[in-house]
């Protein structure tokens, strides 16, 4: 899988780390249902990485009233906040309300609705509608797709309560799901989709209002927002084959959308590979074969607002 961060939101299947499946593409033709499909599965995998990064932040925010989601998707990690911290109030925030729509479902499904709320527009100036500052404002992969980053930070920093903590979750590893050489075509077709999503990651970020290019060190950004930069830490995904049915149908949701987003770019081997591999006749595609894992890495910049 080859990470894609434009679609990663909005949310985010596949490119450093693990989903970026974010279809910051508010508008246009996008199907909302399918999408949000795909960021709910994906989200759903990782959902192992994400609680454990949470537990990390947990040792720094400590009892928070307030926690913000900035760029939720549809809520899967908003929720996992909710049972995270039992006593804090959560707000979803997105520029789409199709997908805030699936994050108040969940909620309601999940039994927070009533310490949960969403906010609609687009970031960071949504977060002005906040009642009152955070005490844990997480960013999950929804930071690069705007377009002066640093400008974004120190917005994020405003809003947060002196002592409370910014959590930006970007850069970590590409994944991977296959083995280098699976038997068929040419060896190393997820190094070379990587490639092909660099490239249209530096695009995306090319084509973005205001877009500001940055040197991507991220505890020198957030302390250039005015916060104290307290620690990174990269969190495993590691589901070893065989994988459970929900992450080998997150593979095929994945590969599917890597296929359809560099149909152009991809040579005809590579192609006629993927679609080898996405074919749910052949007992060597990705619906059958016994060796597809998952395996990625998150990496979290975690800073506080000083007092």
């Amino acid at each position: 899988m080859a990470h894609d961060h434009q679609a990663h939101h909005h949310r985010h299947p596949t490119r450093h780390g693990h989903g970026d499946t974010h279809a910051h593409t508010h508008g246009g033709d996008v199907d909302w249902g399918a999408m949000a499909a795909l960021l709910e599965a994906e989200a759903e995998v990782t959902a192992p990485a994400y609680a454990r990064a949470l537990a990390w932040l947990g040792r720094e925010v400590t009892e928070p009233g307030l926690i913000v989601d900035a760029g939720s998707g549809p809520g899967v990690i908003a929720c996992l906040m909710a049972e995270t911290f039992p006593g804090a109030r959560v707000v979803a925030a997105d520029a789409s309300e199709p997908l805030l729509e699936h994050a108040r479902a969940r909620a309601a499904r999940q039994g927070v609705a009533d310490r949960f709320g969403t906010l609609a527009g687009e970031l960071p100036d949504s977060l002005a509608e906040l009642d009152y500052p955070a005490d844990l404002l997480w960013a999950s992969r929804s930071l690069h797709h705007l377009g002066d980053q640093k400008a974004a930070l120190t917005a994020f920093a405003a809003r947060l309560a002196p002592g409370g903590t910014l959590a930006i979750l970007e850069g970590g590893l590409p994944s991977r799901c296959l083995p280098r050489d699976i038997g068929f075509g040419r060896p190393g077709l997820q190094a070379r989709l990587d490639v092909l999503q660099e490239a249209r990651f530096a695009r995306m970020r090319a084509e973005l209002p205001g877009a500001v290019a940055e040197t991507e060190d991220w505890p020198a950004l957030l302390t250039a927002a005015g916060l104290k930069h307290t620690g990174t830490r990269s969190f495993l995904l590691d589901i070893p084959a065989p994988v459970p049915d929900r992450a080998r149908a997150f593979v095929v949701g994945a590969l599917t959308r890597t296929r359809d987003i560099h149909a152009d770019a991809l040579d005809a081997e590579d192609r006629a590979t993927l679609d080898r591999l996405l074919d749910p006749a052949d007992p060597a595609g990705v619906h059958h074969r016994p060796d597809v894992f998952i395996l990625a890495a998150h990496t979290v910049h975690r800073a506080v607002r000083p007092m």
